[in-house]
């Protein structure tokens, strides 16, 4: 025999398992009833185990325990807020029952009203039942698993019998007790006179009574259902709705205790008067036309009742107080429901709001003291109502008052440091840029607060289809893409803005998913060298970056930017820092593939630059040379031409000849020497030329291969 331990013991079903696989007898009994079979191990063994698992093995329990997080059940708890709302806005109609038949002089019921009511309050109290019945079977959190997280739930049925009997069983059983339909239904089948009296009084104690459990009930299930759906409504409007929805509520019960309140004074003031015309009281209700002296009564009771309790009066013989209004609009005695309950609705609302201010009261000791519960509750409901609903409705306009005290705070710094107008202009135009864009959330750390996993899957939904608009990252593999996108920062640029200068460390590389920007280098400022480019949609900038992150001999020390990039208009990127980049550069080592380098080259400024100009330095000289034997052929053709007729002598002297010969190479002599000098100086200005336009360093090759390393 085990030891029973004095504390419970919380645990997961494997580990129950595991403890009760010792015994032949227990696991077969685990095997032959599933579930049920560890109940009777445990108690069999005595171990003193409260059976509490984790939410996720009650899914596999055989047992019908609900989690109190189940979607089902934050469902079913927001449709029962609903008709706990609704039960207390219909158990007020139970006073408009009461009314003055004034053909008959009689106070009487209104029956076709007190079959509607009865009939929607049944049908309102089975959800409690069903409600009821859903909280034996619902599984609670240990109290001494709340060290961490969401805890441990307790799914033994009798101790979650035993906690909803101990708590709130009795509160829902005195909310949902039938009384107004019992009495409802006695009158219905009784129909006499006398009954009128006692259902009246009846009626009111009862719903006045059941209000308290009914709102005692909403309390903690409203407080419930924050605990474990977050919130009740989930936009801002349906909030303020909601208060703005139990504030009418209020003013709808108010409206109908005014009405009981005034049926009641002026009931008594009938009994005054039929006692002092020595008549029986119970002439006075419908129904009782078997009494004796009826015939006497009906014909004075016109006269008598409307001598003694007239309220129009500027000295009324009775004191009606603040139910002097009810009577004098006739809505005691009036049969259309909708006008009686709207003006009694009106009433509410307008003293609610008022704080009771205009009331008029006697000294009867009920209707002050129901003025002063009226005050009382009025300044707690309007008080709850405005701050409820400023909170919800100051939610909509919270980001854009941040906005105006961050664009106050800046503008104060900006006239106090007296920076020039052209600077603020700049600030401005930043600032009102970035709200457009973001309206003023800061998402990276709304990001950054997320699981790791499910800020991947943000960042890849987010990033992946501009990622994939760049060229260099198209081609590559999903796993090379996710760790881009988890590292990638979204950048905003205004126009006129310098992303990198020339000469500045690179300390992230762009691209860029909407705008243009300007690329401009001069090599280092030398003279009469410029070369300027426009960037789009899909290029980056910074590839010095990629290329020093490539190195795996590459120190801390940043490499300088060789061009002055700036934004012609407003600029969307993505970012990558430079200790990201050293991540996802040797990524790019694994790629053993050739075009990752030829796509760098294409779409690298650099290598645009270099290229254009070893292109223009090509073009020159082969244009240079073409001229030159140009030149030679011409100088050629004419010094044949020239020979051709100096050699037609005339023959007649040997000598005369051969002076002319001589005379002759001597002038070709001194033209072959100018002719030499000529093309070496041509030569050599092209070279010249040719070097200048070479002169610019071919840029560093990043190093893609995967023994780099």
């Amino acid at each position: 025999m085990f030891k029973c331990s004095s504390k419970s013991h919380f645990m997961r079903l494997d580990d129950l398992d595991s403890r009760s696989s010792s015994s032949p007898a227990s696991s077969l009994a685990i095997n032959k009833h599933g579930f049920k079979g560890l109940k009777s191990i445990g108690q069999s063994l005595k171990l003193g185990v409260t059976r509490a698992i984790f939410a996720e093995d009650l899914k596999v329990s055989e047992k019908k325990i609900f989690d109190p997080q189940d979607k089902f059940l934050l469902t079913w708890n927001k449709f029962f807020v609903v008709s706990c709302i609704l039960a207390v806005s219909l158990d007020p109609l139970f006073f408009y029952l009461p009314v003055f038949d004034q053909s008959k002089t009689c106070l009487g019921m209104d029956q076709n009203l007190a079959i509607i009511a009865t009939t929607i309050r049944t049908f309102v109290d089975s959800f409690y039942l069903i409600h009821m019945a859903l909280q034996f079977r619902t599984a609670f959190v240990a109290p001494s698993s709340r060290v961490f997280g969401r805890g441990e739930l307790v799914i033994d049925p009798t101790q979650i019998a035993k906690r909803y009997l101990k708590w709130y069983f009795i509160i829902d059983f005195l909310a949902i007790v039938p009384l107004p339909q019992i009495i409802i239904w006695k009158y219905l089948h009784g129909s006499r006179g006398a009954d009128v009296v006692s259902t009246k009084q009846s009626l009111f104690f009862i719903v006045l009574l059941q209000y308290i459990p009914r709102f005692a009930r909403i309390v903690p299930l409203t407080s419930e259902l924050k605990r474990t759906a977050g919130v009740i409504v989930e936009t801002t409007w349906a909030g303020a709705a909601y208060y703005l929805l139990l504030y009418m509520l209020a003013s709808h019960i108010v409206g109908a205790f005014w009405y009981i309140l005034s049926v009641e004074r002026n009931d008594t003031c009938w009994q005054m008067a039929c006692e002092r015309s020595g008549h029986d009281v119970n002439l006075l209700y419908c129904g009782n036309n078997h009494v004796p002296g009826y015939n006497n009564w009906s014909s004075i009771s016109n006269s008598v009742l409307t001598e003694a309790c007239t309220p129009d009066e500027d000295d009324p013989p009775f004191d009606f107080g603040i139910f002097g209004q009810a009577l004098s609009s006739g809505i005691v005695s009036s049969n259309k429901f909708v006008s009686k309950y709207l003006y009694c609705l009106w009433w509410g609302l307008q003293n609610l709001s008022t704080l009771s201010q205009g009331l008029q009261t006697s000294t009867y000791p009920g209707e002050s003291i129901f003025s002063i519960t009226l005050a009382i509750s009025g300044l707690i409901l309007f008080a709850l109502l405005i701050g409820n609903m400023q909170t919800y409705l100051q939610s909509l306009t919270i980001r854009l008052e941040e906005m105006r005290v961050k664009r106050r705070d800046s503008e104060q710094w900006m006239r106090h440091r007296l920076l020039p107008q052209d600077l603020r202009e700049r600030v401005r135009r930043y600032d009102q840029y970035k709200w457009l864009e973001t309206r003023g959330v800061d998402e990276e750390n709304l990001v950054l607060s997320l699981p790791k996993d499910l800020r991947r899957d943000i960042k890849r939904h987010l990033c992946l289809s501009l990622v994939k608009r760049v060229p260099l990252f198209e081609d590559m593999d999903e796993r090379l893409l996710d760790a881009i996108c988890e590292r990638l920062k979204p950048c905003l640029y205004t126009d006129n803005t310098y992303i990198v200068r020339e000469g500045d460390p690179v300390d992230e590389m762009l691209f860029i998913i909407r705008g243009r920007l300007e690329s401009v280098t001069t090599d280092g400022g030398r003279t009469g060298f410029f070369n300027r480019s426009l960037l789009k949609e899909g290029d980056f900038c910074g590839e010095e970056l990629l290329t020093w992150a490539l190195d795996p001999k590459s120190g801390s020390n940043l490499p300088s930017s060789t061009r002055t990039v700036m934004a012609l208009r407003e600029v969307e990127a993505f970012a990558l820092k430079a200790d990201e980049l050293k991540f996802v550069a040797g990524q790019f080592r694994r790629l053993h593939s050739r075009q990752v380098q030829h796509t760098f080259r294409f779409y690298s400024q650099q290598w645009r630059t270099w290229a254009a100009c070893f292109i223009q330095a090509a073009w020159r000289r082969y244009c240079r040379r073409k001229m030159l034997r140009r030149k030679e052929e011409e100088e050629e053709t004419e010094v044949d031409g020239g020979g051709g007729g100096d050699g037609d002598g005339d023959g007649g002297s040997r000598s005369l000849g051969v002076t002319f010969l001589v005379s002759k190479f001597a002038t070709n002599a001194v033209r072959g020497v100018h002719r030499n000098r000529n093309r070496d100086g041509d030569r050599e200005r092209n070279l010249n030329m040719g070097r200048e336009l070479v002169n610019l360093p071919k840029p560093p090759e990043p190093d893609f291969s995967a023994d780099a390393d």
